[in-house]
């Protein structure tokens, strides 16, 4: 049962890193993507800007997202997707816990997904945290 529940959290973590990951890079390589955005709240709309005036870290943050949704559904290489997605997905929890509550059920599900699928390969994983 709980390989069942990895594997369904692996392939929509996937889909949801690929669409938006690439919806991303075209959005900061292009100026839009092909999802549209709703208007965002003044704190959003400060937190991007400076974001993408950094020059780097939405590009670095929306590379990252691909690559890793990418393969998180080939299923090659998904110790080093969960790896690459960590960070990007405390920082998703921040943003929405802190600047745009509107997104924090989102959040919560992609947070969820990721425990289970960090959970399906601990045995791997734990090498990272170990003293």
């Amino acid at each position: 049962m709980f390989s069942k529940a990895a594997m369904v959290s692996r392939y929509l973590l996937g889909l949801m890193f690929t669409i938006f990951g690439a919806n991303g890079v075209m959005m900061v390589f292009t100026g839009h993507g092909f999802i549209p955005m709703p208007p965002q709240p003044a704190q959003m709309v400060t937190i991007m800007t400076g974001f993408m005036a950094t020059g780097y870290i939405m590009q670095a943050a929306m590379l990252c997202e691909l690559i890793a949704g990418i393969l998180l559904l080939s299923g090659m290489y998904v110790n080093a997707a969960i790896i690459l997605l960590g960070p990007v997905i405390v920082n998703i929890l921040g943003i929405h816990f802190f600047a745009e509550p509107s997104g924090i059920p989102m959040a919560l599900l992609t947070a969820v997904l990721y425990v289970i699928l960090v959970a399906s390969r601990w045995s791997d994983l734990k090498v990272l945290v170990k003293k």
